[in-house]
């Protein structure tokens, strides 16, 4: 569950990224956020995940009250919030496994557990034969496989997804997009910041609309709800 409550956050130059934002995505939802550039979609996502401090407001994520997270607790907030990057974000001197495998190190898991997740993830992004391949040998929409498995190897609760086929062609995107409505489907909650009108008119999920820092829109499947 992501709960905002009058979120606000506003930069030491001024800028508004966000303006009083009253937002709550349940567990197990698949929903889209969408607006032009400048509108505040990446602001919102990285604070989901602590990359960003809000200047004001309530945010909960999951079980954790970010509000009063001490730094010591962040790791362990994103173990429950994976995040997938437009740019991939892989470490070019490791291969796909092992890249996908870093991300389990670090939080200290036994080599059998971090070798048994590995392969889960591996597997189901579809990449089993490219396992021993580096980022610069993979084309980009098996790069995007590999960063979806390393967000989900830790077994998140939610999956934060910005621009995730920004670098991609149709196919891929579509390819990518129906490999997250599948881990969706496995009760992972998603939020999916996207410029992709083809992916949002296609494939119907609640639709989430900021401009200029104003949550604008909100429309589940078709029933239309504008916020004034």
């Amino acid at each position: 569950m992501i709960q905002l409550t009058n979120v606000s956050k506003r930069y030491e130059n001024g800028v508004v990224a966000l303006n009083d934002i009253n937002l709550r995505i349940e567990q197990g939802e698949f929903a889209y956020l969408v607006g032009p550039s400048g509108s505040g979609k990446s602001t919102l996502m990285k604070i989901l995940y602590r990359e960003e401090i809000q200047t004001q407001g309530k945010v909960v994520v999951g079980k954790y009250h970010l509000n009063r997270l001490k730094p010591k607790d962040v790791p362990m907030l994103r173990r429950q919030v994976g995040v997938i990057f437009q740019d991939f974000k892989l470490l070019p001197s490791l291969t796909a496994y092992e890249n996908v495998a870093y991300a389990m190190e670090v939080t200290g898991k036994s080599r059998k557990e971090i070798k048994k997740r590995v392969k889960e993830a591996i597997e189901l992004v579809g990449l089993r034969t490219k396992v021993n391949q580096y980022p610069k040998e993979l084309s980009g929409g098996e790069q995007q496989r590999v960063s979806i498995a390393r967000a989900i190897v830790n077994h998140p609760r939610i999956l934060v997804a910005d621009e995730p086929t920004g670098n991609l062609d149709p196919e891929n995107a579509i390819e990518i997009f129906r490999l997250l409505e599948r881990i969706n489907q496995n009760g992972t909650t998603v939020l999916m910041g996207t410029h992709n009108d083809h992916l949002v008119n296609e494939f119907k999920h609640r639709l989430i609309r900021l401009e200029k820092g104003n949550l604008v829109r909100d429309e589940y499947e078709g029933e239309y709800n504008e916020k004034h």
